[in-house]
This record gives structure tokens, C-alpha cells and sequence, in this order.
């Protein structure tokens, strides 16, 4: 039963750090729930086993499922002839250039999302996230430098000129 009572104070202690890295992760609050569930589901079942914390190794669960579930090439997206809302001036509202920046992250490929994630917003170093991931810590760096390279060329990114055209 001591099991049971340490597994529910994990989930109820660390559920909202694990939705927050599951949204960064798959960049959809319901997948991210989803993807959540189904890590504690599977960690259930090795709770025993695991040895001093168990955060990490339901964030590799996570991270394992994220790109099993890519490799699916299942996709959610429904296109939509609706435009998003906008200021009355015309612009986005407030929290659009962060938007676009999420939206940057989300387009770039699993494996480099997940560094990008686990590297800058989880402030992993890049030992850590090599464990994590299951590579070397020079793959995580390789995959941090084309993902920040993605990033600082993708058009949302650019600074926007008084005509409203991304300057190069």
C-alpha cells in the first residue's frame, strides 16, 4: 500500500511540471494530458523498480512516447479557412509574438523540439538531456545547433518592418 500512497504524491506533486514539458513537447494541451496519463500509466508499472527520483524517468516515458507518436504520422490537424482574431489596429494581440515563437518550436522535427525543450526550458544540461534522450551528449548538441539555427531563420521570428513585411 506504500507503493500506492508514494505513486499518488508523485502525480499529485510533479502533475503540473509534466503537462507543462508534454505541452512543449507536442504543442497541444490535450495530447499533452494525453501524453501524461499515459507516461504515469506506464510508469506504474515499473514503480518498484525505479530507483531516487522518478521524475526523470517518467520525462524519458514522455519524451519516448512524443516521438513514437510522431513516427505514427498521425495527424490532429484540421485545416480552417477561419483567420485568427485581431486587435482593432490590426495587429495580433499581446501575447501573439510568443505565439510565434511557440509556433517556430512546434515546426521544428521531434528530436530537435525535444532538446530545445529539455535544454532551454527545462534547463537541463546537456549531459542530462543525452541520458534522457538515449544519445550522446554531442547529439544533443548537433540537434540544439540546427534547431537554433531553424529558429533564427524562420519567418515568424523576423523583426517586422512599419509595412508589416518580415525584414531578412
Amino acid at each position: 500500500m506504500a507503493d500506492k500512497a508514494e505513486f499518488d504524491a508523485f502525480v499529485v506533486a510533479c502533475s503540473p511540471r509534466l503537462v507543462r514539458t508534454a505541452y512543449l513537447l507536442v504543442h497541444d494541451r490535450q495530447l499533452a494530458e494525453d501524453l501524461v496519463q499515459t507516461a504515469l500509466a506506464k510508469a506504474w508499472f515499473a514503480w518498484r523498480r525505479i530507483e531516487g527520483n522518478p521524475e526523470p524517468y517518467v520525462r524519458k516515458i514522455m519524451v519516448t512516447t512524443a516521438v513514437s507518436w510522431w513516427r505514427r504520422k498521425w495527424s490532429r490537424e484540421v485545416p480552417s479557412d477561419d483567420l485568427p482574431e485581431q486587435g482593432a489596429d490590426g495587429e495580433a494581440g499581446p501575447g501573439a509574438r510568443n505565439q510565434d515563437l511557440w509556433e517556430a518550436i512546434g515546426r521544428l522535427p521531434v528530436r530537435q523540439r525535444a532538446v530545445v525543450v529539455l535544454r532551454y526550458y527545462e534547463d537541463l544540461s546537456e549531459a542530462d538531456t543525452a541520458e534522457l534522450l538515449g544519445c550522446s551528449v554531442g547529439t544533443v548538441k548537433s540537434h540544439g545547433a540546427r534547431a537554433l539555427a531553424k529558429l533564427r531563420i524562420d519567418e515568424a521570428l523576423q523583426p517586422v518592418t512599419d509595412d508589416g513585411k518580415a525584414t531578412p
